[in-house]
């Protein structure tokens, strides 16, 4: 098709933006993850300063949408501090698990916008997390295939 019919928006954007979907589950946060969403909106207002002032209108729709996400998460976030000696896995706490190759993993219990697999902090509602939530040192656990045991809790 010639662009001659396609028809482009002023400011650049090529229709609405949608916004950022939000998790229907409760916004628990630990202390690291609420210091993490404030950090968040800091630096976006900031980035949002800076595209106001270069008059970049397609960045200043996205932060703004990134900005409408981090203040309705802040608003809503329930910060859950981990108890200091736990007996059983639950928020905020890290559970380390000795699986059958001999291997061992870490997983820490955390809040939706914090998780993140690749360093081992799992959203307390992911599948992983559901299934240690309640269990105790020397509880049995598989994960996926792998099988393993419950060793320290954190």
């Amino acid at each position: 098709m010639s662009r001659a019919f396609v028809k482009e928006s002023d400011d650049g954007l090529d229709g609405e933006l949608a916004e950022r979907t939000v998790s229907p589950h409760r916004n628990l946060v630990t202390p690291e993850g609420l210091r993490q969403m404030e950090a968040q909106l800091r630096e976006l207002g900031t980035r949002l300063s800076t595209a106001r002032n270069a008059d970049d209108k397609a960045t200043m729709a996205v932060l703004q949408r990134d900005l409408r996400y981090w203040s309705q998460r802040r608003a809503t976030a329930e910060l859950v501090v981990a108890p200091t000696l736990p007996t059983k896995v639950r928020f905020g706490t890290t559970v380390t698990v000795a699986f059958d190759d001999d291997t061992q993993r870490d997983y820490m219990i955390v809040g939706e916008d914090e998780a993140d697999p690749t360093v081992g902090k799992i959203s307390y509602v992911s599948p992983v997390a559901t299934l240690m939530i309640g269990a105790e040192v020397g509880d049995p656990v598989s994960i996926g295939q792998a099988r393993g045991e419950i060793i320290a809790i954190r």
